[in-house]
């Protein structure tokens, strides 16, 4: 059996995992999160490689996933909010728009040694909200813990017009594209923990 890590402590990460059968533990990355670029892709590659990295060296794990989403709109990064105000800051500048939500992952493979890093981008179209919407909508605190201030899978999916790409990319983890990287660089991550054999 393989040791298999998901570096994170995202209950709806844990969620989409278990979703394709994968077997797996968690251990939440706790280093300090560093960004040195403002372009949104590059951001959360470096993020999620960081993760996975610091996870990795301490837990010795066979394959460890690291992964970091943020919302990206008009260039500017959105990460969680800070408070109620930042959030309902966020969401005015989302409503009536579309904009993007992108996830970097980063896959450890122990044995081969391999480390494998991508982005998953979706675009999310958003109704127009009204102030007393986004007031109504962040009082429920479902905002808070959240890149962009919102839970597609919430009560937020009240104003999704409609998204372009993958769905479970925007609740936090490309899982298909996910499981087809691994399973290209020769580890499938639903075979309960065991290698490919090719």
């Amino acid at each position: 059996m393989k040791r298999i890590i998901l570096a994170s402590g995202s209950p709806r990460r844990k969620e989409l995992l278990e979703q394709i059968g994968v077997s797996f533990e968690i251990v939440k990355a706790e280093g300090e999160e560093i960004i040195t670029t403002d372009v949104p892709a590059q951001a959360v590659e470096e993020l999620s490689r960081q993760k996975a990295r610091e996870v990795a060296e301490r837990t010795g794990g066979d394959v460890v996933i690291g992964a970091d989403t943020v919302v990206a709109a008009g260039g500017r990064i959105l990460g969680k909010p800070k408070d109620a105000e930042d959030a309902e800051r966020m969401l005015e500048l989302l409503q009536g728009g579309v904009h993007q939500v992108l996830t970097g992952v980063t896959v450890i493979l122990r044995e081969t040694q391999k480390e494998l890093s991508f982005v998953e981008t979706t675009k999310v179209h958003v109704y127009p909200m009204t102030e007393e919407q986004i007031r109504a909508y962040v009082e429920t605190g479902e905002p808070m813990d959240k890149a962009g201030a919102y839970g597609i899978q919430g009560r937020f999916a009240a104003y999704v017009s409609g998204i372009e790409g993958d769905y479970n990319n925007v609740v936090g983890l490309p899982v298909g594209r996910l499981y087809q990287e691994a399973l290209a660089a020769g580890m499938d991550l639903a075979a309960d923990g065991k290698d490919e054999k090719r």
